[in-house]
């Protein structure tokens, strides 16, 4: 059970930090460094200079200081549901505080967390220190290894793809979109999607330009026109789609937040023409504008990373073994490098 605020500590000492102490503590941390992240979030926004580029490196990093805050603020407030040591509350307290001064410290606030550290701090002794850095360590080995073993990633592509998650949340709802638009896009991810004879169609496999399935015609044009498709002209006249890079980032923000898509066509354009909508322009040419899909921010082409599994590093380490085996003597196929 928590004990009361002024608790006494397991060797007797008056003023040792109770859970209640950790867990508000922690609670406070991640309050201050999300409000951090989202001033540096704010900054970006007002940014109408050329500076914007380091705004946004700013917004990263405060952003993911902010995540970790407030993922050991969840801990600690679930330390005994969890059924994990009083120690490590108290070390889920102190990251929370870390994780929030940095976040401060990277949005160029005042860092208010750091008073924090103050309603943590005790004197510990060797023995302890020794005990709780060996428990630290342990449990982080354990929970990385858990985490790669449900996301099939390592700590720095799983921020990765965090950080995604939160672009797609920003950029999906701006292409105004249906679910349709992300089945073309689907189409052409596979190399199977082409036009001919005025119809698109999805091929039954690649590289045989007849029959398959039908595609919307009005969609695929519209995203070829907003360059989300190229064209790549065949032999026989027939045009094969394929996604541009522009498209695959697109993509691949539009399965992260499927929530950003608009139900209907109709709820879709009405999307747009409210954002092309201006003083002075004519309802005609908003109209027009409303009709034609827009491209993909130029900053999310920037900053979407797509994240690298374990299985995929794996196989790249292995090329990357097989190809300095062949610079330094010749591969040989019957023997396993």
């Amino acid at each position: 059970m928590i004990k009361n605020e002024a608790g006494t500590g397991p060797d007797g000492q008056q003023g040792e930090p109770t859970p209640s102490t950790y867990i508000r503590v922690a609670r406070r941390a991640a309050e201050l460094a999300v409000a951090a992240a989202d001033e540096a979030m704010n900054a970006v926004c007002r940014s109408r200079s050329g500076n914007t580029a380091r705004l946004e490196e700013v917004m990263h990093a405060a952003h993911k200081e902010a995540c970790e805050a407030e993922q050991y603020g969840r801990w600690a407030e679930r330390w005994e549901v969890d059924g994990v040591a009083e120690y490590v509350l108290a070390r889920y307290a102190g990251h929370a505080v870390d994780a929030a001064i940095r976040a401060q410290a990277a949005a160029g606030v005042e860092l208010t967390a750091a008073a924090l550290r103050a309603e943590l701090r005790r004197p510990l002794t060797v023995a302890e220190r020794a005990e709780r850095e060996s428990a630290r360590r342990r449990e982080e080995a354990e929970q990385e290894a858990e985490e790669r073993a449900v996301t099939g990633m390592d700590r720095d592509n799983r921020r990765r793809a965090s950080m995604n998650r939160y672009f797609a949340e920003d950029y999906v709802p701006q292409l105004g979109w249906t679910a349709g638009h992300v089945r073309v896009l689907e189409a052409a991810e596979t190399g199977r999607l082409y036009w001919r004879d005025g119809q698109v169609r999805l091929a039954v496999q690649p590289g045989v330009w007849v029959g398959g399935r039908r595609i919307s015609r009005e969609r695929t044009r519209a995203l070829q026109a907003a360059r989300f498709l190229a064209a790549v002209r065949q032999g026989d006249g027939t045009l094969v789609l394929v996604l541009s890079p522009m498209g695959r980032v697109a993509l691949e923000l539009a399965r992260l937040h499927p929530a950003g898509l608009y139900e209907t066509d109709r709820a879709a354009y009405e999307a747009r023409y409210a954002r092309v909508a201006k003083r002075g322009r004519s309802k005609e040419d908003t109209k027009a504008a409303a009709r034609r899909l827009p491209p993909l921010d130029s900053s999310a082409l920037r900053l979407y990373r797509r994240p690298v599994t374990l299985v995929e590093q794996e196989e790249r380490a292995q090329r990357d073994a097989e190809h300095q085996w062949e610079n330094e003597g010749g591969y040989c196929s019957v023997v396993e490098t």
